[in-house]
C-alpha cells in the first residue's frame, strides 16, 4: 500500500506500508545511500509475523522530495511527522543514519511516539550505502541516546550508546536470503517478546506507562488553566484533567501535577480560570507546557470579575473562585466555583488523544 507523509516544513515522503492495517506498526528508517526498497525482504517477513511494517524514503532519497533543508534537524522533524502520523505507537528500526535519527528523536522527548526502538548497524545485502556524514550532532546524539526509555535492541555495532539496549549479531550468514532472513527473525523474536502483539494490559504494581497508555484512549480537550502567584504575577500551564462537576452550584475541577512549579500559586490563590483551547491555539498549549518561555508575555490575556488571568478569543473561558482543593496522589485536584464563562460555539477544539493533538473529523 503507497502511503504519503508530509514530514519538516511540509516536504513531501514517499512511503508504504505491507501487512494487517490493524497490526502493530514497525517502522523502517534506511541509510544514508539507500531508499526503503532496502527493507523490503525484512518487511515482507515482519508482515507474516503479523506486524505491519512501513518504510518511507528519507527526504532527496528515492521517491521523496528533495527538500530545500536537509541535516539532522530535517531529518529527526520528518520522523516526529511521520511517527504523529501513523495513528500508533510503532517500533522504530533504523539502519546506520536511520537508527541515529530514531535515538535522537526518541530521545529528545519523542519517548511517547514509539513502543521499541532497534539500531541496525548494516543492511549486508543492500546496495552499498554512501559514506557517514561526519560527526554531524555527534555530541546531540550521545545526550540523546542516553535518554532513551523505550525498549532497545543493537544489532551490531551500531555506536548509539542506548543504556540497558540488548544486543544481537544476526548477520554472519554470506548469502543475502540468509541475512536478511537471521535480521528478520532476530526482530520478530525482539518484538515478540518486548513489545508483543497481545492487547496490553495493566495490573495494579505493574508498569505505570501501560496505565498512562490506557488512560490516553479517552480523549479530552486542551487547557490552560491560569491564576496569580503571591506577587500578582500571571502563572499558568496546560492541562487537559479537566470535567464538569455541578450545574447547582456551578461547579468544575481540574488535577494538577504536584510537580508543576506553579502548584503552590494555585493552592494558594482564591481565585483560578481554566481556559479551553480552540484548534488554532496549539501553539499557545504548547507555550503552557513547556519551561522557561516568558508564557503571558507571547499570549494576549485580561482579567475578570476574579481577577484571574483569562486568555483572550478561546473557545471557552471559566472564572472561577476556589471552591475546594483535595490531595489526590502524585496530583490536587482543585474545584471552583463558576463565576463567569464567555464561550465562542463557531470554533472547533483543540483535542488530545494518545498523546497526540488532534482534531474533529465529521461525517
Amino acid at each position: 500500500m503507497a502511503l504519503t507523509f508530509r514530514g519538516y516544513e511540509g516536504a513531501t515522503l514517499a512511503g508504504e506500508a505491507i501487512g494487517d492495517p490493524h497490526a502493530p506498526a514497525v517502522l523502517l528508517l534506511h541509510d544514508v545511500g539507500n531508499d526503503r526498497g532496502a527493507w523490503a525482504p525484512v518487511a515482507r517477513a515482519l508482515a507474516q509475523a503479523g506486524r505491519l511494517a512501513i518504510a518511507y524514503d528519507a527526504r532527496g532519497c528515492g521517491d521523496s522530495e528533495r527538500a530545500a533543508r536537509d541535516g539532522l534537524d530535517a531529518e529527526a522533524g520528518d520522523l516526529r511527522a511521520v511517527l504523529e502520523a501513523i495513528g500508533s505507537r510503532p517500533v522504530v528500526v533504523g539502519v546506520g543514519r536511520g537508527g541515529r535519527v530514531a535515538a535522537t528523536v526518541l530521545g529528545e522527548g519523542g519517548e511517547h511516539l514509539a513502543t521499541g526502538l532497534v539500531l541496525v548497524d548494516a543492511l549486508p545485502w543492500a546496495p552499498p550505502a554512501a559514506a557517514p556524514r561526519g560527526s554531524e550532532g555527534g555530541d546531540r546524539l550521545l545526550a540523546a541516546a542516553a535518554a532513551v526509555r523505550v525498549p532497545t535492541l543493537a544489532v551490531g555495532e551500531t555506536g548509539v550508546p542506548v543504556p540497558g539496549a540488548e544486543r544481537a549479531c544476526p548477520n554472519d550468514a554470506p548469502a543475502a536470503a540468509d541475512a536478511a532472513e537471521a535480521l528478520a527473525a532476530t526482530l520478530i523474536d525482539f518484538l515478540e517478546r518486548r513489545v508483543p502483539r497481545a492487547v496490553p494490559e495493566y495490573r495494579a504494581g505493574s508498569d505505570a506507562r501501560t496505565l498512562r497508555d490506557a488512560l490516553g484512549c479517552f480523549a479530552t480537550g486542551v487547557t490552560v488553566v491560569t491564576t496569580r502567584d503571591a506577587g500578582g504575577g500571571p502563572v499558568g500551564l496546560t492541562a487537559n484533567s479537566f470535567t464538569s462537576v455541578s450545574l447547582d452550584p456551578p461547579l468544575l475541577l481540574v488535577c494538577l501535577a504536584k510537580s508543576a512549579s506553579t502548584l503552590p500559586a494555585f493552592e494558594a490563590a482564591e481565585s483560578f480560570a481554566v481556559n479551553v483551547l480552540h484548534i488554532g491555539q496549539q501553539p499557545v498549549s504548547g507555550r503552557f507546557a513547556s519551561r522557561g518561555e516568558d508564557r503571558f508575555a507571547l499570549t494576549p490575556w485580561e482579567t475578570w470579575d476574579t481577577g484571574a488571568p483569562i486568555v483572550e478569543h478561546c473557545l471557552a473561558s471559566f472564572d472561577c473562585i476556589a471552591h475546594a482543593r483535595h490531595d489526590a496522589g502524585d496530583h490536587v485536584i482543585l474545584v471552583g466555583r463558576v463565576q463567569r464563562v464567555r464561550f465562542e460555539p463557531r470554533r472547533d477544539p483543540l483535542l488530545y488523544f494518545r498523546g497526540k493533538y488532534r482534531r474533529l473529523h465529521f461525517s
